[in-house]
């Protein structure tokens, strides 16, 4: 969204903003010097805006690769008052991240995060925080089983509820957020020790609420509140946010009193319950990096982002499969081949299975579902020629590596055959980067890894999944995805036809 279309959608919010953006002009047209350092080329920023007129605040990422083309892989864009480095394409991105890694290793404070978390937590905190509260997350998800048999065995449970759920619809069209659910619980089981029947009353109530936080930190408004904070006043939706980020807090509030009263120190059920245990054993230290707001913090960070990365690479799974019903009927194969009838498959059985598992590799790498999580440098950095100072905000595309023509044979087509040898055999490809690069990639990898190719391989045992009746592959939508803090699928129907 452009702001041409935002003052077109929100007339009253962009009126003020016009006369704020003026005074603004006549404050500080006068202080345009350029900085003492080199920075990367960009677009010339204009006053006040910067560069958002280049924008379409919908898909920030589509608009970056348009730039990189001008611009090079490394360049400089202006959010309105505030300069970010923007690095493109794989080489870029790696060197950055994986060569660079301790200066690139900090996040900039992004307005609505700051009123959010307070700099605590797993994802926006930085220095020893940061440190201290992911090394005891990592540490504390291995020793609940993620990625091992255990939660494994947790996942194929779960798979049974979600395929007797598509089982009830008959073979009748279902929305395809139902799909949403069954990764939910996983990341539920792993937070707080036990998962909920689909129907139950805060389950739904969360799921309510993830999806609304999600939609609003989309939101082009939101986007505007980041660039001009001190404009905050003039809008809602940041209000209406931290409103629904608060009724996520009770409900977590309320599972560390419950942890508190029943933890037992040799039976750690929960991540909840690690964190309340790690409190009690730092209580008597000088500085306790455990105290209750970091502890809500980090729950509420993997609440949001736990649940939303895998529940929508499924959707965006089971929407692929009905567009090529061809590669869905592939995948169907193999697993006749190598799974044994009445079993599910597992996820050792993945080794045997080179086109299923290239499909799922294939659908993260396709749908670039979370285009970049800005970083920001830690000290002054030389970085490919140029002088970056510290806390200058960084923007490591990964929309740009997913989509890298240097690494990719068809970027913008969805070609298993990315991850497929001439022989058919898998193979692993150095710009899938769907979970980032360095010392800030996603904890939850590997637990993802084994959600999507369990939840998918037993669906489509089970299962061809079709458009409606009146509906063919070519009436699905993959072009428009509905921008939130991800890049989600349409929420289109479904047919879940049982196989024999």
């Amino acid at each position: 969204m452009t702001p041409l279309n935002l003052f077109l959608a929100y007339p009253a919010p962009a009126l003020l903003l016009c006369g704020v953006i003026i005074f603004a002009l006549l404050c500080f047209s006068g202080s345009s010097r350029k900085p003492p350092f080199k920075l990367p080329p960009g677009p010339a920023p204009l006053p006040i805006i910067g560069n958002l007129h280049l924008l379409d605040l919908k898909r920030q990422d589509k608009s970056i690769l348009k730039l990189a083309k001008q611009y090079g892989p490394v360049f400089t864009l202006h959010f309105g008052f505030q300069k970010a480095v923007v690095l493109t394409g794989y080489e870029a991105v790696k060197d950055a991240l994986v060569n660079f890694t301790e200066e690139f290793v900090d996040r900039p404070p992004i307005p609505i995060f700051e009123e959010i978390q307070h700099g605590h937590g797993v994802f926006f905190s930085i220095g020893e925080k940061w440190k201290a509260t992911r090394r005891f997350t990592v540490s504390s998800m291995r020793s609940l089983g993620m990625g091992r048999k255990l939660i494994e065995e947790r996942i194929m449970e779960e798979l049974g509820f979600l395929v007797e759920n598509i089982k009830s619809f008959k073979g009748e069209p279902f929305n395809l957020r139902t799909f949403y659910t069954a990764p939910t619980n996983i990341t539920f089981i792993i937070l707080f020790g036990e998962r909920f029947d689909y129907e139950d009353s805060t389950f739904r109530a969360l799921l309510k609420l993830i999806d609304e936080v999600m939609c609003l930190l989309g939101s082009p408004l939101l986007h505007f509140f980041n660039f001009y904070p001190f404009l905050g006043f003039f809008f809602n939706v940041h209000k209406i946010l931290l409103q629904k980020i608060e009724e996520v807090r009770i409900i977590i509030r309320d599972y560390i009193e419950t942890s508190r009263q029943d933890i037992d120190a040799n039976s750690l059920k929960s991540y909840t319950d690690a964190l309340v245990f790690k409190q009690k054993e730092d209580t008597n230290k000088k500085e306790n990096l455990f105290h209750d707001d970091n502890l809500i913090a980090s729950i509420l960070d993997l609440v949001i982002a736990g649940t939303e990365t895998a529940a929508t690479t499924l959707q965006w799974a089971v929407l692929l499969m009905m567009k090529y019903p061809k590669i869905q009927k592939k995948v169907q194969e193999e697993l006749r081949q190598v799974v044994k009838p009445g079993s599910w498959a597992t996820y050792e059985d993945r080794k045997s299975m080179p086109y299923t598992n290239a499909v799922i590799h294939e659908v993260q790498r396709f749908i670039t579902l979370l285009p970049h999580v800005p970083r920001c440098t830690s000290t002054d950095t030389h970085f490919r020629g140029y002088f970056l100072p510290k806390g200058i905000t960084v923007i490591p595309s990964l929309t740009s590596v997913l989509l890298d023509p240097d690494h990719w044979e068809t970027p913008h087509e969805f070609n298993p055959n990315h991850f497929l040898d001439s022989d058919g055999k898998f193979v692993k490809k150095e710009a899938f980067v769907p979970y980032s690069l360095g010392r800030r990639n996603c904890i939850g990898e590997s637990l993802a890894k084994m959600e999507l190719f369990l939840f998918f391989a037993g669906l489509l045992q089970t299962f061809t999944f079709q458009p409606p009746p009146g509906l063919t592959e070519a009436d699905l939508d993959l072009n428009v995805p509905k921008t939130t803090f991800t890049l989600r699928p349409q929420l289109q129907p479904v047919c879940a036809v049982p196989r024999e």
